[in-house]
């Protein structure tokens, strides 16, 4: 397997200074000691990013405090031209009321970044100081002393893996892998199921000597039966037809107790599963994905990604947790950079972008895309678990629908019992 370039566009070492308030007049309404300050930075086709500013007594040195921002992936696409890399930095708070901020602008800058070489090597395009302009055509007299902006700008090459599902997960598709230049060839099938048989858990040994006693027991399970999603299964297999990863629904997407949706208190789960030891005949859990229904002014799904440790699954180390909006979807990622900060980079090979992975709003047909980055793929069984990773959270969207809606027929283990 080749994998794709990317680029990770990076904006690290952020700081600012402000005009002393001993050589020249503050800024109006910003006190260098006690104002919060935040800097919002654009790219060409990607969302801003915020980053809070730590303010620095010196722009004559490096300063002690910095923050980061969390950076920019970038496709071959992307980085085959240069790039613009604005910043805006603001004063006041981050929080907006009634849709309007009352953060003030202290400045501007635009940087334009060469980004032809940086898929083979690691670049700096600054490091240092920059003063800001205070309008956008930078015209305005600099006839006092100008807030000041440190950062260090530098891109790594990220190169990853892209995978697709040929059709929804339920639906027990072919997985694409994507090369450079949009070339697809089938390197995983998945094979989705649902246990038909889960009523009989709850039903005894003595089912049948005590039938009139059952019959009028079984009204209720089948009431509770049609209150829970639970037995899916989607499990991964190579070309070859062996299955080298799978995701297994070990806790059931129930409704809480007065309502139609899975609540946080109570969530549904799947285990990510590896053959163990290399047996295809007994499973291994590798890590665990938690999903519920988010409250709030919009519809949300709430999940929460964890690495198994060594000593079950009990003790998961959590790497990764969002919400996404249920209409529009989102994309579900797990970053070093934020495992580094939590201190569990230790429990993935390599550095880098980790995975992401597309998921579509409710009633959307999905066809998740999927990167995982190079340095966490050793053999194809590596990149078969981001694989699982991925039906889970888009089956998840399914699994937390309101139960007041009806899922779709593949998503139904319907089971149709008689009596004598």
């Amino acid at each position: 397997m080749d994998p794709c370039p990317f680029v990770r566009l990076m904006v690290d070492s952020l700081a600012l200074n402000l005009p002393s308030a001993t050589k020249a007049p503050p800024i109006s309404g910003v006190h260098p000691s006690t104002t919060p300050c935040f800097c919002k930075i654009r790219t060409t086709n990607f969302p801003s990013q915020t980053a809070l500013l730590p303010l620095s007594p010196s722009s004559s040195s490096a300063p002690d405090a910095v923050t980061a921002a969390p950076g920019f992936h970038l496709d071959s696409a992307t980085f085959s031209r240069p790039i613009s890399l604005r910043l805006a930095v603001y004063s006041g708070s981050t929080a907006r009321a009634c849709g309007v901020s009352a953060a003030k602008l202290l400045g501007r800058l635009t940087l334009t970044l060469d980004l032809t070489s940086a898929r083979d090597r690691p670049i700096t395009f600054h490091s240092g100081w920059l003063s800001l302009r205070r309008n956008k055509t930078g015209s305005e007299p600099n006839r006092k002393p100008s807030t000041r902006l440190h950062m260090v700008v530098r891109s790594e090459p990220d190169p990853r893996f892209v995978f697709q599902f040929g059709g929804e997960p339920e639906c027990s598709p072919v997985v694409f892998q994507i090369q450079e230049n949009n070339i697809r060839q089938p390197v995983f099938s998945c094979k989705f199921s649902a246990d038909r048989n889960s009523r009989s858990r709850y039903l005894p040994s003595d089912f049948g000597k005590n039938l009139s006693r059952w019959r009028r027991t079984l009204k209720g399970v089948r009431e509770r039966h049609w209150r829970e999603r639970k037995g899916w299964m989607v499990t991964i297999h190579d070309l070859s037809g062996s299955p080298v990863a799978a995701a297994s629904m070990i806790t059931p997407f129930v409704p809480s107790p007065g309502s139609d949706r899975v609540s946080r208190s109570n969530p549904g789960a799947w285990l990510i599963l590896r053959p163990n030891g290399g047996s295809v005949s007994s499973w291994k859990p590798w890590g665990r994905l938690e999903a519920w229904r988010e409250r709030g002014p919009v519809d949300g799904l709430g999940y929460k990604f964890e690495l198994v440790a060594e000593n079950g699954p009990v003790n998961g180390i959590p790497i990764a947790e969002a919400t996404m909006n249920v209409k529009k979807g989102g994309q579900f990622c797990i970053d070093y950079r934020v495992m580094k900060d939590s201190g569990l980079s230790s429990r993935l090979p390599g550095k880098g972008f980790v995975m992401g992975s597309t998921v579509e709003g409710e009633g959307k047909v999905s066809k998740p895309l999927v990167q995982v980055g190079a340095q966490h793929v050793t053999c194809m069984a590596d990149a078969a678990l981001f694989i699982a990773v991925s039906a889970a959270i888009d089956l998840s969207m399914d699994a937390c629908q309101l139960f007041s809606h009806k899922l779709r027929k593949e998503l139904c283990h319907e089971e149709h019992v008689s009596f004598p």
